[in-house]
């Protein structure tokens, strides 16, 4: 098989690595943000290589799914000891993750296998939420973590529309 099939599987994995690199640095240093965009940049990059190169896969989005995963769960390992948020702040968070994972369930009762709903709003709060953590050294976080709410409550929303209306599902 041509190398150019795997090239954005290679690059999703190097982004499951990448994140776990992001591990041995402190926050906020340079280190920090130099994984941490090499993450975002191989986030933008794989879906439209594999686009390009006519080698989309269910494996890819899958693994794709898995990389975005690992390194939101390593961001929030080393970032959220680093910012105070309030009470209020993670009952709302809170209720934007069962919100997401409600949708998952609901996708699978419906299709017995895991969907997902992509959505303009769902990239546009997924780049907020890229942005965030530039933003955490110069801003109050409750200012930029509210804006990044926001945007997440109605993307789960829009999410949970599409699932129930099977819209979009993929």
């Amino acid at each position: 098989m041509k190398l150019t099939k795997h090239i954005a599987n290679i690059i999703t994995s190097c982004r499951i690595l990448c994140s776990m690199g992001i591990l041995c640095f402190p926050a906020f240093s340079p280190e920090f943000y130099t994984m941490y965009f090499l993450c975002g940049f191989s986030d933008m990059i794989d879906g439209t290589i594999a686009r390009k190169t006519n080698a989309v896969s269910e494996f890819g989005s899958k693994l794709d799914t898995v990389a975005d995963l690992v390194f939101v769960v390593v961001c929030l390992i080393k970032l959220l000891p680093m910012i105070h948020i309030p009470i209020w702040l993670w009952i709302w968070i809170s209720a934007i993750a069962v919100i997401k994972i409600a949708n998952i369930v609901w996708g699978f009762v419906r299709k017995k296998r895991l969907v997902s709903v992509h959505t303009v709003l769902n990239k546009i709060t997924g780049v907020a939420l890229f942005l965030l953590p530039l933003t955490l050294t110069f801003i109050k976080p409750t200012y930029t973590i509210f804006a990044v709410c926001c945007l997440a409550t109605v993307a789960a929303i829009q999410e949970g529309y599409g699932v129930v209306k099977e819209r979009d599902v993929v």
